[in-house]
């Protein structure tokens, strides 16, 4: 008999991902939901259901009406929205959700007080100071480490949103700004700090009761939408790469042991080396799984989100190792097409070279 899920956001990107993934693993059925039928109509979900939006207050009934149609034993959110919503309605839903702690998810959803924490408990991260107030802009500058360059972002959201590379004060203060008056976003939601110039990582993990199960680690190559976007990155890549990053795996671990001792969900991190090559931790997301989780599960030899059905559902989990390795596999991704992934012999499969006639340099001018 198969197990029950519900995917919420169904038809967003990330959420399609999930669900294709949980569908591949098989012994899965997977219902779908969101508040915008145009986007759900998008979902491959078996079934898909319209709902109000998470901030209505009937999204918790429909999603409980749900979960008893259709006999739903886990509920899983789409994207970080839903992971606050959920959150807060797992009391009404009776164990049918496996989510980090109200107090994790907090501290994620804030890159500051995650930066915070994770530098107090010793975890390598970027310096990082809130901005405050516009006149303050100056004195951060100061107490950061001379660099050629700062990062200034906001404290909350996805997608590389409110993010940019400043070399002076003047630059950071026209854009927070900017983003004052146009996006409503107030200066305080700001922060400066040091710029990573090093290798980019996304890692997702696994942990039950404070252990870590299965962790995978690519490393982005180049970005997904980058070109457009004043930061010149994003969270989601193009270009990826699996990589093998002991040092990456266990950045991952001590970060995500500094939230909670007794972690216990999924876990996507971004980590961005410093001028030393030290990995340092940017961001996590507590609850979700992130766009390119087909990547992770396509390429190991366990389905990242058929692990995280059996942890959830309370199914024996036999993983001798953690971080498994996989080969050298790479991920290609482009608008409108579904993700391309390839070992790296495939990539020159059916792609020919066109090798054209060298000129003699005694002919050029004539």
């Amino acid at each position: 008999m198969s197990t029950r899920v519900l995917v919420l956001s169904a038809g967003t990107g990330a959420a399609c991902n999930l669900i294709r993934s949980l569908q591949a693993a098989g012994g899965i059925s997977v219902v779908g939901c969101h508040a915008d039928r145009f986007v759900l109509k998008k979902s491959p979900a078996d079934r898909n259901y319209l709902t109000p939006p998470a901030g209505d207050a009937a999204f918790g009934a429909a999603i409980r009406a749900i979960v008893d149609k259709e006999a739903i034993e886990l509920v899983i959110p789409g994207n970080d929205d839903d992971v606050r919503t959920l959150s807060g309605l797992r009391g009404g839903l009776a164990g049918r959700v496996f989510l980090p702690s109200p107090e994790v998810i907090a501290t994620c959803q804030d890159k500051y007080a995650l930066t915070a924490r994770l530098l107090e408990h010793g975890v390598p991260a970027p310096l990082t100071y809130p901005v405050g107030d516009l006149d303050a802009i100056e004195d951060v500058f100061q107490r950061l480490p001379r660099r050629p360059r700062l990062w200034c972002r906001i404290r909350s959201g996805s997608g590389s949103r409110g993010a940019i590379p400043v070399v002076r004060p003047a630059q950071a203060r026209a854009w927070i700004e900017y983003w004052g008056e146009m996006r409503g976003v107030p200066a305080t939601e700001f922060t400066l700090s040091e710029y990573l110039p090093g290798r980019d990582f996304a890692a997702q993990a696994l942990w039950r009761d404070g252990e870590m199960v299965l962790i995978r680690v690519c490393e982005r190559l180049s970005y997904f939408g980058g070109g457009s976007q004043p930061s010149g990155t994003s969270s989601t890549p193009a270009l990826a790469r699996m990589a093998a990053e002991p040092g990456v795996v266990e950045v991952c671990a001590r970060a995500i042991r500094a939230l909670d001792p007794r972690a216990s969900g999924v876990f996507s991190i971004d980590l961005k080396e410093d001028a030393a090559g030290r990995p340092c931790v940017t961001e996590i997301n507590a609850g979700r799984f992130c766009m390119i989780t087909g990547f992770f599960d396509s390429t190991g030899r366990h389905s990242m989100a058929a692990t995280f059905v059996k942890l959830a559902t309370g199914e024996p989990v036999d993983i001798a190792e953690p971080c498994e390795s996989s080969g050298d596999h790479y991920l290609v991704r482009d608008l409108d097409t579904l993700p391309g992934i390839y070992e790296a012999d495939e990539l020159f499969e059916g792609i020919e070279t066109l090798e054209l006639l060298q000129r003699d340099p005694a002919d050029e001018g004539r």
